[in-house]
């Protein structure tokens, strides 16, 4: 069963959770009881395909699912071609000790895939177990890869409607070129003159306005979420963790129970999240360390206790993780102070009112435990993908090179010789002008278009461009609506063709 992290909600089952997104007191789904493996669990998952992997493991979830709809829904997200790598989610041996779990081989070439081509299958999954008849429309926020992910999963999914708010200038132009070329009846791409913060902290307030949602209701329409304040969205996340570590053993990188360390970038806090249930669940994991770049909120915060989102705003080459509020802390604020909504709701209350909160010193040191965190600039960021080039042959996005040099940097300083994976989110193609830059020099790129950029980056890494990306060159662009963030409510519904 699922409850708020902040109290006032009853406890609903996964299908509920899932269908209506955010709870009614603006809290978000949490698992009332965090499930545990037994002991022969991990050797069963070694032999198995990924697809076999994630049913086990959402199995323990999702209990209001039969076995046979879970294996459905896996089958629908994960067969068919749409991963281009036959593990699905490979991890690849860098340099000794040092692994990558590639998670972008699906088909926006970034790490959402994992999630979002799974979560409309439990959403409609759910809306007929539970027998909702209304329209289900799906508002999502994004800083760059969130967005196109949703759309391609939700792409002409019946009872479904999806709308997604992006910042203007706040993303990659790969990016933006992925959302606003999107094809599916029943989609909407709305740019926001703004920041990611902005369009998120819109699509919150569209939530929790009860007049807003009723007017909403009464023409058979409900808001939902894509984002990973959705338990929908978090919940296949926690899947890779496992499939790793399989992975690890199946290839005797390592035995079973020996402990590893993953090393996470990310803004929202929701992928490393998805680690900490792997790990409460029984996963042998050391520590779970936090990958940021000059948007550093919540390297602070893991160090000192204090968020503080009352701070200039950088953009930076790891567009996603250009993020100051991080929605999935509250989950694991729910958990760390042993569900104490109360004092939960108080914190989110204060951020919201003063734009920063302080933790309880027994609740950091619970913190301090498992979570080390550090931040790099965006000039390291480009030195780190030049050098793993150079001396690895290997290829890394911005945001998997913040990841890379904070490893390396923990474990020099800690002296921790723990085998090390590094949770890469998103294809060197897909920052392929960042990349390029840090491999040959900017001047490459004077006058080149992207589509320039990424075949010029194909001949130097020596890896094919993926096929979605190349063919963004001959798509049409389909969505050009731009709107002032106060006009996100109106622009909702003026595209549901509501009054």
């Amino acid at each position: 069963m699922y409850v708020s992290s902040r109290g006032a909600a009853a406890q609903l089952t996964a299908a509920q959770a899932i269908a209506q997104g955010i709870a009614p007191d603006g809290g978000l789904f949490v698992p009332a009881a965090i499930p545990s493996i037994e002991g022969l669990f991990l050797d069963r998952l070694v032999p198995l395909t990924y697809q076999q992997r994630a049913a086990a493991v959402l199995d323990l979830f999702l209990t209001d699912y039969t076995n046979a709809e879970v294996a459905a829904c896996v089958a629908g997200a994960y067969g068919s071609g749409k991963f281009d790598a036959a593990a699905v989610a490979p991890v690849i041996k860098v340099k000794e000790g040092t692994f990558a779990l590639e998670l972008w081989h699906g088909p926006t070439s970034a790490f959402k895939d994992m999630a979002l081509q799974l979560l409309p299958q439990l959403l409609v999954c759910a809306l007929k177990k539970i027998g909702e008849q209304a329209k289900i429309v799906i508002l999502v926020a994004t800083s760059g890869d969130t967005g196109k992910a949703a759309l391609e999963g939700f792409k002409d999914v019946e009872q479904t409607q999806v709308i997604v708010f992006y910042p203007e200038a706040g993303v990659s132009r790969i990016q933006r070129l992925q959302m606003i070329t999107q094809e599916g009846d029943n989609l909407q791409v709305i740019a926001v003159k703004g920041n990611f913060d902005d369009a998120q902290t819109g699509v919150k307030q569209i939530f929790n306005d009860a007049a807003y949602n009723a007017a909403l209701t009464e023409h058979g329409c409900k808001l939902s979420s894509a984002n990973s304040i959705n338990w929908g969205r978090l919940v296949p996340q926690i899947v890779y963790y496992f499939s790793a570590y399989a992975d690890l053993v199946k290839a005797k990188h390592i035995r079973q129970g020996v402990p590893v360390n993953f090393v996470v970038p990310t803004g929202n806090f929701g992928n490393i999240l998805a680690g900490y249930y792997a790990k409460q669940m029984g996963l042998p994991i050391n520590k779970l360390i936090c990958a940021s770049n000059s948007n550093n909120v919540l390297t602070e915060f893991l160090t000192t206790g204090l968020y503080n989102r009352n701070r200039q705003f950088h953009k930076t080459f790891s567009p996603s993780m250009d993020i100051l509020i991080s929605s999935n802390l509250e989950r694991l604020l729910y958990h760390l102070t042993g569900g104490d909504s109360a004092q939960v709701k108080q914190w989110m209350t204060e951020l919201n009112t003063t734009g920063q909160y302080k933790i309880a010193d027994d609740c950091l040191a619970a913190i301090h435990a498992l979570f080390p965190a550090a931040w790099v600039s965006d000039e390291v960021t480009a030195a780190t993908i030049s050098q793993v080039h150079k001396e690895h042959d290997y290829p890394l996005d911005p945001h998997t090179a913040v990841a890379w040099q904070v490893a390396e940097n923990y474990r020099r300083q800690s002296g921790d010789t723990t085998p090390v994976v590094i949770v890469s989110t998103a294809s060197p193609f897909k920052f392929n002008e960042t990349v390029l830059a840090a491999l040959t020099g900017s001047d490459s790129l004077a006058g080149q278009t992207e589509f320039a950029a990424l075949q010029e980056l194909a001949k130097i890494i020596n890896r094919p461009v993926p096929p979605a990306l190349a063919e963004l060159e001959s798509k049409p662009v389909r969505h050009t609506v731009v709107c002032d963030k106060q006009d996100m409510p109106a622009i909702v519904k003026a595209q549901l063709q509501l009054r």
